[in-house]
């Protein structure tokens, strides 16, 4: 069993930052994959980043790429996504989870959900 809570969202400013992070609690966190989704009104819920606990290379989404980092503090259990050079487009509720699978990109490859934090980007 593992418990995400999401923190860091907000109202950012286009061109700017934010920095949301992912608090994981439970015995085998080390064991899962942990992802960024973010699900704007009206559309899917889209892959964003992952990031093995275990380690390996990140996984980004073509979207975000370059403008966005995933990140893990061991120490703490969190799981930080740092946005840089943000857009309006960003706009959506962004979602922590973690999957058992090795590489997953799809929200049905993931079986633990946080309740979601909600960023806003104006122009």
């Amino acid at each position: 069993q593992v418990q995400l809570v999401e923190s860091g969202g907000g109202l950012g400013q286009a061109g700017g930052s934010l920095r949301l992070s992912c608090a994981a609690s439970g015995r085998t966190v080390w064991r899962y994959t942990v992802g960024w989704f973010r699900q704007a009104p009206g559309k899917e819920r889209e892959f964003v980043a992952a990031f093995s606990w275990s380690g390996g290379s990140p996984n980004y989404a073509d979207s975000v790429k370059g403008r966005v980092t995933i990140s893990k503090d061991n120490a703490k259990n969190t799981v930080r996504l740092q946005m840089n050079s943000l857009n309006t487009e960003d706009t959506a509720v962004y979602y922590c989870a973690a999957s058992e699978e090795t590489t997953p990109r799809e929200p049905d490859e993931y079986h633990y959900w946080g309740q979601g934090t909600q960023v806003t980007v104006s122009s």
